[in-house]
């Protein structure tokens, strides 16, 4: 068995920036056409487009609301005729909103928080079941969970870790409807990856740097650690494997 996704076809969400574009990049140095989403991260995403066009893949960058059906459904039909099908779904695309206790937290921002994380993930997966059908037992789907759903997050994050539970529990049920036709569904939890938008909009860097302490392997996670976690997902290796979450925290949580 190898990692090698020569002839994949895959989707990366929220491929802009961070984890998703390390991603992205990791899937086409395997050997996969990479298709790049963003939201709001354009010039971003056209230099992942370009990365992964440099390692001789094929690459397209597309923009949609992950919260509007009609443009998923848009944003599937549209990759996989470009790419000619659709073997890996990578659901990263997701968010905090901004830090709110819940006593204080509007139902716009419970709303948003949630249809960000689970909504954009039911509707993406939703959209690809037909192309992954079509894929067989190539088919991947690989969802973003987080460290926060076990521990329920930082300060004001309550709903967001909900969220990312809901996720979770998303994947299990999802891998039990696809199985039979061969493909697999599992989840990634990344604990403290440094170096992202995400932390340095919503954690102070005191706080970052006491989570760090706190891990036993005493270091900071990276993009590309959650990188090298998708990319063994979605190959032969990992076949056997659905239903599952692998935790990339650097021992922060121990099942």
């Amino acid at each position: 068995m190898t990692f090698d996704l020569t002839g994949r076809r895959a989707l990366v969400t929220g491929a802009g920036h961070g984890i998703g574009a390390a991603i992205a990049v990791a899937l086409a140095r395997a050997g996969a056409d990479v298709a790049v989403h963003h939201g709001h991260s354009a010039g971003p995403a056209a230099e992942v487009g370009a990365a992964i066009e440099a390692l001789g893949r094929k690459a397209v960058v597309r923009q949609a609301d992950l919260t509007r059906t009609e443009e998923v459904d848009g944003l599937l039909d549209d990759v996989a005729g470009f790419l000619g099908g659709l073997d890996v779904l990578v659901c990263n695309a997701g968010g905090m909103v901004g830090r709110s206790p819940v006593a204080e937290m509007t139902d716009d921002h419970y709303q948003r928080v949630v249809d960000l994380n689970l909504g954009s993930t039911f509707r993406t997966a939703r959209a690809a079941v037909p192309h992954l059908r079509e894929a067989g037992v190539r088919g991947r789907v690989i969802t973003m969970s987080s460290l926060a759903a076990e521990n329920g997050g930082g300060a004001g994050s309550a709903v967001y870790a909900a969220a990312k539970a809901a996720v979770r529990g998303f994947t299990k049920g999802l891998a039990k409807e696809l199985a039979a036709g061969g493909t697999t569904v599992n989840a990634v939890a990344p604990g403290f990856i440094g170096g992202t938008a995400f932390h340095d909009t919503f954690t102070p860097p005191e706080v970052q740097r006491t989570i760090v302490a706190g891990v036993p392997l005493a270091r900071a996670g990276t993009p590309d650690d959650v990188a090298g976690a998708v990319v063994w997902l979605a190959s032969d290796a990992a076949a056997y494997l659905t239903g599952a979450t692998i935790d990339i925290d650097g021992g922060a949580w121990f099942r």
